[in-house]
């Protein structure tokens, strides 16, 4: 089973190593939209297939302009969405909390990398945030999840064993923290 599974990885990152960079940014924007195909998996491809830096590079780009775009998409359709569920208490709260996040829980709940990003997404797109707010946000937050991500994708269990991997996660997510409150201060 093994052997099956490292020729279609091999098959996989040959197809994409063919196909450019191009294929790595097209397989994360898709993910960003289709929330169902495993965006570990694609981050984990293209680490193997185009090295951890550029890999990580490429994921990390394509996962902000896959969030972008489904942002403008749910603020496209914002007004539509009011007027059929103005009533729905849920939906109500959940825009409430939304608009009501600080900027560093933003970036921490993007950062978290078990964190429904499509969700946030549409939470983000179809409330009142700031797109200029909510973008900056995204730079800083995925940029520990894609990290962690590749590790993950690259090799599940060393990265979850390995202490030194961990660490330098926690460290990310404390630095997005960081940043995220010097940034916070600009932006104001």
């Amino acid at each position: 089973m093994n052997t099956f599974i490292s020729e279609v990885i091999d098959f996989i990152t040959n197809v994409m190593s063919n196909l450019g960079i191009i294929s790595g940014f097209l397989l994360i924007i898709l993910e960003s939209m289709i929330p169902i195909l495993p965006l570990a998996v694609f981050i984990g491809l293209n680490v193997i297939t185009f090295g951890s830096f550029f890999g990580f590079l490429i994921s990390w780009v394509a996962t902000v302009i896959g969030c972008m775009i489904s942002f403008f998409i749910c603020r496209k359709l914002r007004d539509k969405f009011e007027k059929r569920y103005r009533g729905n208490k849920s939906i109500s709260k959940f825009k409430k909390y939304i608009n009501k996040l600080s900027y560093s829980n933003l970036v921490i709940i993007l950062a978290v990398p078990f964190t429904p990003a499509f969700a946030i997404n549409i939470g983000a797109g179809l409330s009142d945030i700031d797109a200029k707010r909510y973008f900056s946000a995204l730079f800083i937050g995925k940029l520990p999840m894609v990290y962690f991500w590749g590790f993950i994708g690259k090799s599940l269990m060393e990265s979850i064993t390995d202490p030194y991997t961990i660490a330098q996660i926690i460290v990310m997510l404390i630095l997005a923290y960081l940043v995220s409150k010097v940034v916070n201060k600009l932006v104001k």
